[in-house]
């Protein structure tokens, strides 16, 4: 049996002095996922593995790096999904893990499908995953991006009428670019996993959840393919995209086929951007967007390294 992996870094528009960052980072996190891959291991250990390194790059917006809420707080999501088995694990809106898509991964291992807020973070530590500095999870980049938001949310509301205001919390900015990040891969036995990890959307409100961390929107796993996507939440959740493109696929589409198909989709029946990358049961890469970017790497069978993309 073919053995794959994509991973990606989110889509929308990247500035082209982190054009080169993004690749190189997406390029290291599918090369981890494709050595475990290589030795026998399963799909679902190198999803988890790709998407650590994934967080684990400031580059990215997921764990460390991750954008900031309008309160200022890091809220992160995660879900992990294995397609022969169809388990899914998915947390939201956790604070002070590095990690939340191992979080993730522990709560696939349990009899729950997600946690979220306060009940994660306990979860995690009756499961041996300690709770991070605050700190270890912001960068420079980020916080300044976040002061600039709240700047322009205070003036916004001192140029509102009195009776019309509201909280800054209330008035949260968006930017081009969606911060998620991704990985799909079929093992040699045939098993499909697929996972997603992100910061969510720069001065989101607090306690908003995206698509990310919910199975059949922002990933999903079945005996046909694997998806993740990164794109404007709202709509992939209203429209269930992941799903639909493991349905694709089960009638017949090809990875890349499938992808486009859902981005067609997303396109007819929505406004948002994003974009999807899949694996199918042959070991087909696929994966398109209709953002301006979306970073991205693969490696398939015959192939000696990553491939990467923008």
């Amino acid at each position: 049996m073919p053995i794959a992996i994509i991973v990606h870094g989110g889509a929308g528009k990247i500035s082209p002095d982190r054009i080169e960052s993004a690749q190189v980072g997406c390029k290291e996190a599918a090369f981890i996922g494709w050595q475990i891959l290589q030795a026998g291991g399963v799909a679902l250990d190198a999803v988890e593995a790709a998407v650590r390194s994934l967080e684990d790059n400031p580059m990215f917006n997921a764990g460390t790096g991750a954008c900031l809420s309008s309160d200022g707080n890091i809220q992160l999501d995660a879900g992990i999904m294995e397609g022969h088995t169809l388990k899914v694990g998915a947390v939201a809106a956790v604070e002070l893990i590095k990690n939340p898509i191992s979080l993730a991964r522990k709560v696939l291992e349990s009899p729950h499908v997600m946690l979220v807020s306060k009940g994660a973070q306990d979860f995690a530590q009756e499961e041996g995953i300690p709770l991070c500095a605050f700190e270890g999870l912001l960068t420079e980049r980020q916080y300044q991006i976040w002061l600039e938001n709240k700047a322009q949310a205070d003036k916004e509301l001192q140029e509102e009428p009195r009776h019309h205001r509201r909280e800054v919390r209330s008035l949260p900015a968006r930017e081009e670019k969606h911060g998620t990040v991704g990985a799909v891969a079929l093992d040699m036995l045939g098993r499909l996993a697929a996972a997603t990890s992100t910061g969510g959307i720069h001065n989101k409100y607090p306690g908003r959840v995206g698509d990310s961390p919910l199975v059949g929107c922002g990933f999903y796993a079945d005996e046909n393919a694997a998806i993740s996507c990164t794109g404007d939440g709202e709509d992939f959740m209203r429209l269930l995209i992941a799903k639909r493109a493991a349905d694709f696929v089960a009638r017949g589409d090809t990875a890349r086929e499938a992808a486009e198909a859902a981005i067609a989709l997303l396109g007819t029946k929505a406004t948002g951007t994003g974009g999807l990358i899949v694996v199918d049961r042959k070991g087909n890469a696929g994966f398109a967007w209709n953002s301006q970017n979306m970073s991205h790497a693969y490696i398939v069978e015959g192939m000696q390294e990553p491939i990467t993309g923008i």
